[in-house]
Parts: C-alpha cells; sequence; structure tokens
C-alpha cells in the first residue's frame, strides 16, 4: 500500500486555509437507507463521498434499487416495502453503517441474502445478529460466528421488541431504528449501556423525523413507526469527523482554517469536538461558504483531560494533538474504540511511544505526556483515522512517513491531497 511523506508546515498567519470535506458518511448512509426503502423518490443533495458510502450504494444496486449520480448530489428511486431482489448478494466491504444497517432492514423486509465483506470487517464481530436471530432471521455463518460472512433469510420480524447494549455499538441501535421506519408495525427499542442519548443515536432519530416516520420516547425506550412520504430533497452535510482534522491545525499552528459546506447547528456530535477547541481559544463563525476557525493568537493550549465518550471518532485529533500541548492528556470514555477498525488505544499508545511520546492506555482511557515528537513512520494498521489523525503530528514536526496512508480513502478519498493545499 502506498506510503505518505508528511512535510512541515510553515503557516502564513495573513491567508484563511480553505479545504473541502466529503459528504457525512454517518448522515448520507442513513439517509440512503431511508430515501431507498421509502414510498417515493428523493434528491440527496451533496458534495463528493468515499468508499463507506459506494459500499451502500453497490449494496442498493445488488438489490435491483436505481440510484443516479447527479451534478448535484444523488438520486435514490425508492422502492418502498417491495425489494426488487430478494435474493441478492451483498458486500459491506469495510463500512461499519453498512455492515449493520442492510441485515437489520433486510431482516424487517424479508428475503434471502449472502452477505459478504472486506478482511477487515470479518475480524470485527457484529453481536446484534443474534438479536436478529430471536426476531426470526435464520442466520448461517460461513467462518466464524456472529461475524461475516453469512446467509440471512427472514419473512420479516416475528418479534417487535429489541434492545441494544450501547456501550458496545450505537451503530446496533441505528440500524434497528432504521429498521423500525421501514417496517409495517411498529417497533420497540430499548436502549442500555452509558451511551442511551449519543449523539449518533439522535442523528437517526432526526434523520427518521426528516423522512416522514413517527417516534416516540419513554425514558430508554424509543418507539418507532413506519415512515410515510420521504422528502423530495434533502441536504447532507459534510463530514464533520472529516473536517476536525482541519480545524485542530487551527489550534495547533495559531492559523485560520474554512471548510466549506459544514454548519454549527447541523446534526453531527462531533461538534463536541469544536467546544473543546473553543476552550482552547479557536474562535468559531458562520460564513456564507462554511464554518470558519480562527486560532489568531493561540501560542500553547492546555492537555485534554475530557470524556470523548459521545464524540470518540475525535480521539485520535486529539491525541495527535497531545504531544504539543502545556500539560498531561488523560482522554476517557473510549473503551468502544477498541473494537472498531483497529484497536484504536493500542494504535494511539504504540505510534506515540514509537515518536517518543510516552503514552500509556488502558481499557477505557489514553493518557499522554506532552513531548516534541521525533520522526519516523506511522503504523495505521489499515485505519483510516489513524492515518489521517497522525498527519497533523507530521505537519508540525516534518520528518514522518504515514504507511498505507490510502486506507484514508475508506472516509476521505484524496484526503491527502486536500492536505497540500497548506502547501500551495
Amino acid at each position: 500500500m502506498k506510503s505518505v511523506t508528511i512535510q512541515r508546515f510553515m503557516p502564513d498567519f495573513q491567508k484563511i486555509y480553505v479545504f473541502d470535506a466529503p459528504a457525512s458518511k454517518s448522515l448520507m448512509n442513513r439517509a440512503l437507507i431511508l430515501a431507498a426503502f421509502s414510498d417515493g423518490d428523493t434528491l440527496l443533495r451533496c458534495g463528493s463521498f468515499a468508499e463507506d458510502t459506494r459500499a451502500v450504494l453497490n449494496c442498493l444496486a445488488s438489490l435491483g434499487i436505481s440510484t443516479d449520480k447527479r451534478p448535484d448530489g444523488i438520486y435514490v428511486y425508492g422502492c418502498g416495502e417491495n425489494v426488487p431482489n430478494k435474493q441478492a448478494r451483498l458486500n459491506v466491504m469495510s463500512a461499519g453503517t453498512c455492515a449493520r444497517f442492510f441485515p437489520a432492514v433486510l431482516s424487517a423486509l424479508g428475503g434471502d441474502y449472502f452477505f459478504d465483506a472486506s478482511d477487515q470487517m470479518k475480524n470485527r464481530p457484529m453481536e446484534f445478529l443474534s438479536e436478529l436471530e430471536k426476531a426470526g432471521a435464520q442466520i448461517e455463518f460461513y467462518e466464524k460466528e456472529n461475524s461475516f460472512p453469512f446467509r440471512l433469510r427472514s419473512k420479516g420480524f416475528i418479534s417487535k421488541e429489541f434492545t441494544a447494549d450501547t456501550d458496545t455499538s450505537t451503530q446496533y441501535a441505528s440500524a434497528l431504528l432504521l429498521a423500525g421506519a421501514l417496517s409495517k408495525e411498529p417497533l420497540s427499542l430499548t436502549l442500555t449501556g452509558s451511551r442511551t442519548e449519543g449523539s449518533y443515536i439522535k442523528m437517526t432519530l432526526s434523520l427518521l423525523s426528516a423522512f416522514g416516520a413517527e417516534w416516540s420516547q419513554n425514558k430508554n425506550t424509543v418507539t418507532v413507526h413506519s415512515s410515510t412520504k420521504p422528502p423530495k430533497t434533502f441536504d447532507v452535510e459534510a463530514d464533520l469527523s472529516a473536517a476536525c482534522y482541519f480545524y485542530a491545525l487551527a489550534l495547533l499552528f495559531g492559523i485560520k482554517v474554512l471548510v466549506r459546506r459544514v454548519k454549527k447547528n447541523g446534526f453531527q456530535g462531533d461538534i463536541k469536538f469544536l467546544e473543546l477547541l473553543e476552550k482552547r481559544g479557536v474562535r468559531f463563525s458562520e460564513t456564507n461558504e462554511g464554518l470558519l476557525a480562527d486560532g489568531s493568537g493561540i501560542d500553547s493550549f492546555e492537555g485534554f483531560t475530557e470524556n470523548f465518550c459521545d464524540f470518540s471518532d475525535q480521539t485520535l485529533t486529539a491525541a495527535a494533538l497531545a504531544p504539543f500541548a502545556s500539560s498531561l492528556s488523560r482522554i476517557t470514555g473510549i473503551g468502544h474504540i477498541k473494537r472498531q477498525e483497529c484497536d484504536r488505544i493500542a494504535a494511539i499508545e504504540h505510534n506515540l511511544n514509537a515518536l517518543g511520546v510516552h503514552a500509556v492506555g488502558g481499557n477505557d482511557f489514553i493518557e499522554i505526556q506532552p513531548t516534541l515528537p521525533g520522526g519516523g513512520t506511522v503504523k495505521t494498521f489499515h485505519d483510516h483515522r489513524v492515518a489521517m489523525a497522525f498527519s497533523l503530528i507530521g505537519l508540525k514536526t516534518g520528518n514522518l512517513v504515514i504507511d498505507d496512508a490510502e486506507c484514508s480513502d475508506k472516509t476521505f478519498e484524496g484526503y491527502f491531497k486536500e492536505l497540500n493545499k497548506l502547501h500551495v
């Protein structure tokens, strides 16, 4: 796989650095599912998108559901409950949303499906498949229990009451909520764990409302009624998770950074990371193009001692900033990221220590001593967020190589080309 050498960045403090981020894959993939199985057609207005969304589009094509790529987005021809191909082979590749959403939705709608995935996804257990079995789905595993590949046969849910442990993954909860919006009968989901009010669950509920589904909540139990009609158009925001790498530059270098099509009051939970940047002196303002971060005048910042449970995608971003902080960083609430594309706590610990930064990880935390990193090679473990986050260290110090940099294409095709705008 292709490696990338990161050059040291020498900022122009009078300049505003402008970037583009792809469409939010979290919003896009939820909207694609809802649009595809709704009784109507929808234009999802968006910018570019990456591999995870292509995985969803490929699965929809395998099911016989039509989509058109247009200059202003993707036009989706909804099939309602009448899936054209109820016997199909689907490959979710490495897309976590795809891997959770399609089994749940197709269990609700019925059919006979073979699911395959990348080698990386095959190593990620899908515990919630046992919940689908309890609800009537017949699942035959070909390699390991509760893992890809498998065959799923269903005649629809025989049970309408589910439980999802949010400490394992909020994507399980979102998958069942989407299934509920597309089922004939109401579905009841009880949320357990520490992330019952997590940002991605709130995002899913907001999307359900936007696509005409009704839902109600009593404590930690959500009841969802099927969708009626989808909107004719739906605007998909730029991916804030991706934009955060650029906004981190405002803190790290004391510069002005604008990312197009980002909104401060949007659907995405990673807005909480921007609040942490604000606490450290970065000023945010809305413009006609997007959200501007102004780090002018910042010459030092305190370490991160916050709980990242509800915006854990930014753990790696904060970990890349932490060596340059003025105090110790201790990031907590992140035990679940050990089960993502790689063990991300271990990846942070390994790479920072390899660069001469003292970092110690535990089951639910990472602790990082402020130390100027040395040069070396970052091992990505084929994880897109490791590749993108550690590029920040290279921009500050130079002499850094990111191995398998192309793994960033999973969520941000062309990330390193976009980063090169700093050197123009």
